[in-house]
């Protein structure tokens, strides 16, 4: 299994071709009230939809079965345990030994020694759906403190998006820009130096797949601007003027907004015919067989919520533990 979290931890495993998915989450306290209903509804966001002109079209409704660690829908203090069952598994057989490129197929050879693709399959965004359980979890446990977290596809990824859709280009993906924010988070979060709260973010975003770029606040862009124009000054009831910052300082949440980017690649699997290598290094022809999503957005929106509320939730019981 793979573990993200200290306090609010998530371990979880198998791949986008195993029967199931599943995982443990540690950390919750005991006698928290849990929808069952408002975890599905997590769900539903992130799955496919054969109907969306940027979904793959895999059919998996991602009915989420809890095993242990909560009881008539309150949390019992120890584990939570849970299994998604994966119900339209094809793998593409055309494509098992193909070295598919900006994919895992060589790094996984090199560091694992698989030799064909059936050894890959921890690296699909299946996997995504494991950590959209713990975040909805997470949500759910931070709404009595009013932490709120929103995301959207940036405009200019949405116009690029109407673009292909209404080509009707359904042959290769496009990257995208998700903007993500998390309202109402109170001062004094992260823990300096190693283990900021915006490197924590940058960490747990750049960990979902094709994930490829990172900026909170203002981002690249300050490195254009004057201290005068970026500076975030306050007044006396110490109120911040402006929120260049994007709600931290020094690794520490500041009261205000947090505001972030994540940019993810095209996905690499595309319907246009490519030319690339096998694993025993012969050039192969070979193209992908309509299965794929052509673009991470919306779906990744939900999963991009996921990551900042299990790495605040997590900052908050140490926060806890710290003043016991």
């Amino acid at each position: 299994m793979d573990c993200f979290g200290t306090f609010f931890q998530l371990c979880d495993y198998g791949g986008t071709y195993d029967p199931f998915i599943g995982g443990t989450i540690t950390g919750v306290p005991k006698g928290v009230e849990i929808s069952i209903a408002e975890l599905q509804a997590e769900m539903t966001r992130r799955a496919p939809s054969p109907q969306d002109f940027f979904s793959t079209k895999r059919e998996e409704k991602d009915q989420i079965e809890i095993e242990s660690g909560i009881e008539e829908g309150i949390t019992t203090g120890e584990e939570i345990r849970f299994k998604i069952y994966n119900r339209d598994v094809q793998p593409n057989q055309a494509l098992l030994h193909v070295l598919k490129p900006s994919h895992a197929s060589y790094t996984y050879k090199m560091k694992y020694g698989i030799q064909d693709n059936s050894g890959i399959g921890r690296a699909s965004a299946r996997q995504t759906a494991c950590r959209v359980v713990a975040g909805a979890i997470a949500k759910q446990v931070l709404k009595p403190y009013g932490i709120e977290f929103q995301s959207s596809v940036d405009e200019r990824t949405t116009e690029k998006m109407r673009q292909l859709e209404k080509e009707g280009l359904q042959d290769d993906t496009m990257g995208a820009v998700v903007r993500g924010v998390i309202r109402n988070l109170p001062p004094g979060l992260g823990e300096p130096i190693y283990d900021k709260l915006d490197a924590r973010l940058a960490y747990a975003m750049l960990s979902i797949n094709g994930a490829k770029g990172f900026e909170i606040g203002e981002g690249f862009h300050a490195a254009q601007m004057l201290g005068s124009e970026y500076n975030d000054t306050q007044n006396p009831d110490f109120s911040f003027n402006s929120n260049h910052d994007g709600g931290v300082q020094a690794g520490i949440s500041n009261g205000q907004d947090v505001y972030f980017a994540v940019a993810f690649k095209p996905i690499p699997t595309i319907q246009k015919e490519q030319k690339s290598i096998d694993f025993d290094g012969n050039i192969v022809t070979f193209s992908g067989n309509k299965r794929n999503d052509i673009c991470v957005a919306p779906r990744v929106l939900v999963v991009v919520e996921a990551m900042a509320a299990m790495v605040v939730l997590d900052f908050l019981l140490i926060e806890q533990n710290r003043k016991r």
